[in-house]
């Protein structure tokens, strides 16, 4: 039902450098190592068609990319995208700020993932 991002992620460049830290729902564990990935799904839409039940969910999935070293997000956020877009549409880099209260640098993605029903 949900899209399939962590297949993308855990299959790429991305593991060495961030390990398994991935986490669903927009939210890590507190006092985790960073660097780390969160994502949550913003919307979804049935692909729904006259005659027949939707065979495809259209997603907006926010990732968002998270280290305490400035350069390191930008390395970080570069290794999900480049996981996600053979398969999927980037659709905007939505935020690059740092979080007021853990001083953590954040990096923000939006990406269109269309999951074929099953």
């Amino acid at each position: 039902m949900l899209p399939k991002v962590y297949p993308l992620l855990y299959i790429s460049d991305l593991i060495p450098l961030i390990g398994d830290r991935i986490y669903r729902h927009g939210d890590a564990p507190e006092g985790v190592q960073t660097p780390y990935v969160t994502w949550f799904v913003v919307s979804g839409v049935p692909e729904n068609a006259l005659d027949d039940l939707p065979l495809v969910d259209s997603y907006t999935v926010q990732v968002d990319v998270w280290s305490d070293d400035d350069a390191e997000v930008e390395q970080v956020a570069k290794a999900v995208r480049d996981a996600i877009e053979p398969f999927h549409v980037m659709t905007g880099m939505t935020g690059n700020s740092q979080d007021d209260t853990t001083m953590r640098y954040r990096i923000s993605m939006t990406f269109g993932f269309w999951t074929d029903r099953e």
